[in-house]
């Protein structure tokens, strides 16, 4: 199988000049364009319900004289990623057939699934139509045989659902003829001594239970005996980012304080359910799914796990705390967002909104440089108590105060206390999902900024690049070069770390400018090359002075260059049959995005809110190389609420992707492409969008949208005319638009329980199973106040429990692939 981690090829060569009519025109004789798409009764119910059966019945025995007859039934057609059923039948004159057998006789392999008589199979992914030829062969006692062929005609994938409504249920909603199994949830137990979770606020070992706020997550094959496997569909680890918590819930009344400080138990709890947890999954059968609690793969990482920093920056005077003098270590890792996979199998976990949970005393400022006051303000770290306020649940204990980044003397050196402790986070950190005992490592040279994915772009004989978004409103994409150009060996590489020190440790960080003319520019984050940040407001000129001083303030030396700033760049994918690389733009208020503030790829300013639907732009690097220097680039698709844009000028000006019900959304934030393994990542592949919205959560819950996308191009230039009614200020933005969306292109899959975000997305290499996170429901709410029910309410409409944050494994009840 080929790996999915070596990125794509094009095969688009036809070598063959042969003169010898092809199957593809011997059949062309036999069905007409109409056929091949509808095929008649039979046909229909393959290209639209996923399913058919290939069956004829036979001649009976009156006048064969006991000769075996066998058919294999009428040729259909289908289409990509459906199940197809053969069944052939027997008419047996003498004797009972002894044996029944179906065989491929040409056309792409296909693997037939069941015995005798009836067999089914999945129907490949194919870049034209193709016929696959079947053979149905029996014999009987008296040593007879008879064979019977028939043609599968499989045409290229198409989306194959109908497109799921807006939906305010308390429940996952997915299209007919799927079927949602609630796996990990918060608090479940990952070791057999770990009691089952109560969820009501007394549960306590959050170090050995499933964390809250699950969100990206990835799938990692195991072997039937346990040992990495890339291309197992029936056994692996599920690892899965824990982004934030809801408080509310987690404890019997809600969070509570003693004498204005929080209660110890309360913030260990809360702090072990930040972070990354492993969870073995296993199907039992037929995709269905169950974890593994006592799995010896269990594992979670936590904002207390200990880590050690690789990279440009490692030992730097910034890292060295009270805990590591030398800069060089330090602890967990904490509100954990997008992803990324590695080529060599290994998972990268993102530490976004890290700023918030410090403390930082007003005494504070005197005490600092004007270098590091300046980071720290632009990286957010200002506020006066931290969240959640843990700084003060310990005066003494580390796993406390390391929370408080207050300097304690203006005399005393830096390791005395965790004055620098916001500086360990915000990087990209690196974890490998097979090795429970091994130290995680935080890799700074993809540099230090509110990292939400890491998209790695794995092509053999390239550098190995990733691709990041920095969620903050106005910050910028950035992409990391590696020097080494990567070796396909290492795809099996025993010691992943170890490999992720060779491609994530030496290479060039660049940031995005983006040109209005459609092109881009890499510009490199490298000393020497970045000038000084000039002063404006109340910063300072920031000069810098290493590589390492450019790595921790990423957002500074993307100031000093001139990156584009966009609105919350979010997630990064890469389409794996183009290589095109995909940024989701969850949106941007006012204040970032007025309407003579938008720029060629952030062109909307609308209703007085800046861009609160959001858009998704789409990036090819030139000569298809993540080496590339430059790009061109264009918005794939713009978010909008089709209740709220009704008039011509909202349709032309918001609704410019022209999106109706079936697929409009607001808010985009996942992003993911279906594995290249399977017939949905193939030629056309499947891209899937998942919302964080607050714009259209008064018609409908969040959301999952499935897509097949075209190219960089396909669609063309376009003005936007912006408009303020509360001041009647306007304005115009030239910008570059794709293809519109239809119904054929991008439909909504799935909308999620009340007051969720929908986070997280992976399958099995088959295509056959859809892991999806569900984020924060009833997050409004509290334990007085309980506002969502799920995922006990996934089951029983009349669930009363506290909400949980949980992964779903979604399946196609035919077994065909999802989406197709």
């Amino acid at each position: 199988m080929k790996d999915p981690a070596l990125g794509y090829t094009e095969a688009d060569t036809d070598t063959n000049d042969s003169a010898a009519p092809s199957l593809e025109s011997l059949a062309a004789d036999r069905y007409s364009r109409r056929q091949a798409i509808f095929g008649g009764a039979k046909a229909t119910s393959l290209a639209f319900m996923g399913t058919g059966m290939l069956a004829a019945c036979g001649d009976d025995d009156g006048g064969n004289n006991g000769a075996l007859v066998v058919s294999a039934g009428s040729s259909a057609a289908t289409s990509a990623g459906r199940t197809v059923t053969l069944t052939g039948t027997v008419t047996s004159g003498a004797s009972t057939t002894t044996n029944a057998r179906w065989t491929q006789r040409s056309g792409p392999t296909v693997t037939l699934e069941g015995s005798g008589a009836s067999v089914s199979f999945i129907a490949p992914a194919v870049e034209s139509a193709t016929d696959i030829v079947f053979e149905f062969i029996a014999s009987n006692a008296l040593g007879s045989q008879a064979s019977s062929q028939t043609t599968v005609r499989v045409s290229p994938a198409v989306l194959g659902f109908s497109a799921v409504g807006h939906s305010l249920e308390d429940i996952v909603v997915v299209p007919e003829g799927y079927s949602v199994t609630v796996m990990t949830r918060l608090g479940d137990p990952l070791t057999a001594a770990t009691p089952a979770y109560a969820n009501d606020g007394s549960d306590a070992d959050f170090a050995n239970r499933i964390g809250d706020h699950a969100d990206a997550l990835a799938y990692f094959g195991l072997s039937d005996a346990g040992a990495p496997d890339a291309g197992a569909n029936g056994r692996g680890l599920m690892v899965q980012n824990h982004e934030n918590i809801t408080e509310s819930y987690l404890h019997p009344n809600g969070p509570t304080t003693v004498g204005g400080a929080r209660p110890l138990d309360e913030v260990l709890k809360e702090i072990e359910c930040h972070g990354v947890s492993v969870a073995e999954y296993v199907d039992n059968g037929d995709r269905n799914w169950t974890y593994v609690q006592d799995s010896a793969f269990n594992r979670r990482v936590t904002p207390n796990t200990v880590m050690s920093f690789h990279g440009p920056a490692a030992g730097n005077a910034w890292l060295q705390t009270m805990y590591s003098p030398e800069g060089t270590a330090g602890r967990g890792t904490i509100n954990n967002c997008a992803n990324g996979v590695t080529g060599w199998h290994s998972y990268l976990t993102c530490e976004e909104n890290f700023h918030g949970y410090f403390r930082r005393d007003s005494a504070d400022d005197a005490l600092r440089s004007e270098r590091q006051l300046a980071s720290l303000r632009r990286n957010g770290v200002t506020s006066r108590s931290g969240s959640y306020a843990w700084s003060t649940a310990s005066s003494t204990d580390t796993r406390i105060t390391r929370w408080n980044a207050t300097t304690t003397s203006a005399t005393t050196a830096a390791t005395s206390d965790f004055r620098n402790e916001p500086f360990q986070f915000g990087w990209v950190v690196e974890i490998d999902p097979y090795d429970p005992a091994s130290t995680p490592r935080k890799r700074t040279a993809l540099g230090r900024f509110g990292h939400e994915g890491a998209f790695a772009q794995i092509v053999a004989g390239q550098p190995v690049g990733v691709y990041m978004g920095d969620d903050s409103r106005g910050e910028y994409l950035y992409k990391y070069v590696s020097n080494a150009n990567f070796d396909a060996a290492d795809t099996d590489a025993a010691d992943r770390l170890a490999t992720g020190d060779k491609y994530l440790d030496n290479g060039t960080l660049y940031v995005a400018r983006f040109n209005a003319d459609g092109t881009g520019t890499w510009l490199p984050l490298v000393f020497g090359q970045v000038p000084a940040r000039p002063a404006s407001g109340s910063y300072p000129e920031y000069a810098f002075e290493s590589q390492a001083d450019i790595l921790i303030n990423c957002r500074l030396a993307g100031d000093a260059v001139g990156a584009t700033p966009m609105d919350r760049p979010e997630w990064t994918a890469g389409n794996p049959a183009t290589g095109e690389i995909y940024l989701t733009l969850t949106n941007s208020n006012n204040s970032n995005r007025p309407v003579d503030g938008t720029n060629a790829a952030n062109p909307r300013s609308y209703w007085g809110s800046g861009n609160p639907n959001g858009h998704i732009v789409r990036l090819r690097e030139d000569g298809d190389t993540t080496a590339a220097m430059t790009f061109t680039w264009d918005i794939y698709l713009f978010g909008a609420d089709t209740l709220d844009t009704d008039t011509a000028d909202e349709q032309a000006n918001i609704n410019v992707s022209n999106l109706d019900l079936s697929n409009d959304f607001s808010s985009p934030d996942g992003a993911y492409f279906s594995r290249a393994s399977a017939p949905s990542g193939q030629f056309n592949p499947l891209f899937w969008i998942e919302t964080d919205d607050g714009a259209m959560t008064d018609v409908t819950n969040c959301m999952l949208l499935a897509a097949q996308p075209g190219t960089v191009g396909d669609g063309g230039a376009r003005t936007i005319n912006n408009t303020n009614p509360n001041t009647g200020a306007t304005g115009s933005q030239a910008t570059f638009v794709g293809a519109s969306a239809s119904a054929a292109n991008l439909r909504r899959f799935l909308v999620g329980p009340t007051q969720c975000e929908i986070t997280g997305i992976d399958m099995t290499p088959d295509g056959r199973t859809l892991f999806v996170g569900i984020q924060h429901p009833g997050e409004r709410g509290d334990a007085a106040n309980i506002t969502s029910n799920w995922p006990a309410s996934q089951t029983d409409a009349d669930a009363t429990a506290r909400p949980r944050s949980a992964i779903v494994a979604i399946t196609k009840n035919d077994g065909g692939v999802i989406g197709l």
